[in-house]
C-alpha cells in the first residue's frame, strides 16, 4: 500500500524516529532544546470517505509529516511531505485503503531532518460507513465583522457546541476567514458590553499578502474550541468570498483605498494558495484534478457509502462579473466545466442521498451596491436571466436525468432558513421541488434575513436572524448551525439550531425511489 507515493511501513520496522511516534509527547521546552518539529496549530482530518481520508498538521520548523494508525501488529506508518516555508510549515498526507465505518486515531508528528520525531497530536474520525446511520453538520462564517477569539465568552463556542452533538463529519459552507475585516482589541456593543478580541499582528488590517492571509488562517486556528473539534471531526471545506475580500469575482479590479494591491485576481491567488495550505483537502495535483485552465480544483465529490454522496461546489473561481443580473444571456457563477461535472457525479450516484454544499444560497437577494448582485437572485422574480439561466440549466437536467433526493445545504448570508422551491409556485417551473437549509454564522457578525426572489419558487418555511444589524456571538440566540441525521434506512432528519444548543427547526425527509 502506497499513499502519494510514499511506501507505507509497520512501526516495527520503521526504525527509530518511527517508534517515538508512539511514545509519551515531549515537553516543549525539551523540544526547543532538543531541536524537534513542535505542533503549533492542532491536527485536522477532512474529506473523509468510505476509504480514504486526509490529514493536516503545522510544524514549527522544516520537517517532514508521518501519520500512524490502525492497531495492534497492524499499525502502519506513512512518511508524507516536507512542511517548509513554501507551505507555511504545514503539511496535508492522504490515507487509502482504509476501511468502511471504522474508527481510526492518527498520530501525527513532524520529522526533523536528523530523522527524530517531535511533538505528536492525534486526529480521530470514522470512515463512512458502507450501511448504517451517519449525521453531519454545517455553518459558514468564522472570525466576521470585527468577532473574533473572545477569552471572556472561552472563544468561539459555536463550535464546541457543534462537537458535543459528536457528528460524523462537519461541513464548513465557506468565509471560513474575513481576511478583509480588520479585527480590533475591543468593540463596544449597543447595549455598552465590551466585546474583548485575542489579536496578532496579522488580523489589525486588511489582508493583501500572502503572509497575511495565511496569518489569518493562523489566528482561527489558535481558537481551542476550533482546534478541539477539528481534531475529532472531519471537515470538508469550502471557500466563498471573505478568503480574499467580499463579493469578488474573477477580472475584479478594486477602487478601495485600504488596498495597494488592486487586481482581485492577484489576491484571490494568495489567498487560494493560503486557504489550501490550511485545510485538510486532498491534493488536486496528485489525483490529476485540474481545470481546464490549469487550476487547482476546489468542488469535488465526497462518498459517504450508501446513503450519502456530497457534492462540494465552487461557487466564486468561476463567478461572472456582478451586475444587475438581467442578461438574457446565461453566465457563469458555477462555469460550464463544473456544471457539466456536477450533472455528471449526480447521475452517476447511487446513493440514496445527494447532499449538495453550496457557498452561496439559490435565491436569496444579496445586493452588492444599489443596482449589482452578488447572489444568484437579481430581483426580478420573472422568467430566468443571467446567473439565473445557468441555475435553471442545472435543475432542468437533474430532473431530465431523474435524479432524486437532492438537499442544497449553504450558509453566507448570516442568519438560518429553510427554503422549500416548488415549480407550482415559480415563474420557471421545469425542475422537481427541493430543499434548501441555510445556516450560520457560526461566529460572526449576524443579520436578520434577507428577501427572496420569486423565479424559482421559494417558500421560507422558517428563517430567524439577528434581532439588530452586526450582533455579536454573545448570547448564542443568533448564530447557527444544520445538523443532519441519516438513519439505517435512509430517512434523513434535518434540523437548525443555535450556538446555545436549541433545535428551531426539524423536519424528516423520506428518499424516493428513483
Amino acid at each position: 500500500m502506497t499513499s502519494l507515493g510514499v511506501p507505507v511501513l509497520t512501526s516495527a520496522i520503521a526504525g527509530a524516529g518511527v517508534a517515538a511516534l508512539g511514545a509519551r509527547p515531549a515537553s516543549a521546552a525539551s523540544l526547543v532544546v532538543s531541536g524537534r518539529p513542535a505542533l503549533t496549530h492542532g491536527v485536522m482530518s477532512g474529506d473523509v470517505t468510505t476509504g480514504s481520508g486526509v490529514v493536516w498538521a503545522r510544524s514549527d520548523r522544516v520537517g517532514r509529516l508521518v501519520a500512524e494508525y490502525g492497531r495492534g501488529r497492524s499499525r502502519r506508518v506513512v512518511r508524507g511531505p516536507w512542511a517548509t516555508p513554501d507551505t507555511d510549515h504545514t503539511a496535508r498526507l492522504a490515507l487509502h485503503g482504509l476501511r468502511a465505518g471504522e474508527e481510526y486515531d492518527v498520530r501525527l508528528a513532524f520529522e526533523g531532518k536528523d530523522g527524530h520525531l517531535g511533538e505528536s497530536g492525534t486526529a480521530h474520525f470514522r470512515t463512512a460507513p458502507m450501511r448504517g446511520a451517519q449525521s453531519f453538520v454545517w455553518t459558514g462564517d468564522t472570525a466576521g465583522q470585527g468577532w473574533g477569539i473572545n477569552p471572556d465568552l472561552g472563544g468561539m463556542v459555536g463550535y464546541r457546541t457543534m462537537h458535543e452533538l459528536r457528528p460524523d463529519f462537519m461541513i464548513h459552507s465557506g468565509d471560513t476567514i474575513y481576511a478583509d475585516g480588520p479585527i480590533a482589541e475591543s468593540v463596544t456593543e449597543p447595549d455598552g458590553q465590551v466585546w474583548r478580541n485575542v489579536v496578532i499582528p496579522e488580523i489589525t488590517e486588511v489582508a493583501q499578502t500572502l503572509g497575511q492571509y495565511r496569518g489569518r488562517h493562523r489566528y482561527n486556528m489558535t481558537d481551542t474550541n476550533i482546534r478541539a473539534m477539528y481534531a475529532d471531526v472531519p471537515l470538508l471545506a469550502q471557500w466563498d468570498d471573505h478568503e480574499t475580500l467580499n463579493n469578488w469575482y474573477p477580472g475584479e479590479i478594486l477602487d478601495d483605498p485600504r488596498y495597494t494591491e488592486r487586481r482581485v485576481d492577484v489576491l484571490a491567488g494568495r489567498a487560494k494558495q493560503a486557504w489550501r495550505e490550511w485545510q485538510p483537502i486532498g491534493e488536486a495535483d496528485a489525483r490529476g484534478r485540474r481545470t481546464a485552465d490549469g487550476r487547482n480544483r476546489i468542488y469535488r465529490k465526497v462518498t459517504r457509502g450508501r446513503h450519502l454522496d456530497v457534492f462540494c461546489l465552487d461557487m466564486r473561481t468561476f463567478k461572472s462579473p456582478n451586475t444587475a443580473g438581467l442578461e438574457k444571456h446565461r453566465t457563469a457563477i458555477f462555469g460550464n466545466e463544473q456544471t457539466e461535472w456536477l450533472i455528471r457525479e449526480l447521475r452517476r450516484s447511487k446513493a440514496t442521498w445527494k447532499v449538495i454544499a453550496a457557498d452561496l444560497p439559490l435565491g436569496v437577494i444579496v445586493p452588492d451596491g444599489e443596482v449589482n448582485q452578488e447572489s444568484i437572485a437579481n430581483r426580478d422574480p420573472g422568467k430566468p436571466l443571467g446567473r439565473e439561466l445557468e441555475l435553471a440549466y442545472l435543475l432542468q437536467q437533474i430532473k431530465r436525468h431523474g435524479v432524486r433526493n437532492v438537499l442544497w445545504v449553504t450558509a453566507d448570508v448570516h442568519y438560518t432558513a429553510a427554503h422549500h422551491y416548488d415549480p407550482a409556485h415559480a415563474a420557471f417551473s421545469d425542475f422537481d421541488p427541493f430543499w434548501e437549509l441555510v445556516a450560520g454564522p457560526i461566529s460572526a457578525g449576524a443579520f436578520a434575513p434577507s428577501p427572496m426572489d420569486a423565479t424559482f419558487g421559494p417558500e421560507v418555511v422558517f428563517a430567524k436572524g439577528a434581532s439588530y444589524a452586526n450582533q455579536s456571538p454573545r448570547s448564542g440566540k443568533a448564530h447557527f448551525f444544520g445538523h443532519v441525521a441519516i438513519d439505517e434506512s435512509g430517512l434523513l432528519t434535518a434540523s437548525l439550531r443555535d450556538i446555545a444548543g436549541e433545535v428551531l427547526w426539524s423536519k424528516d425527509l423520506q428518499p424516493q425511489s428513483s
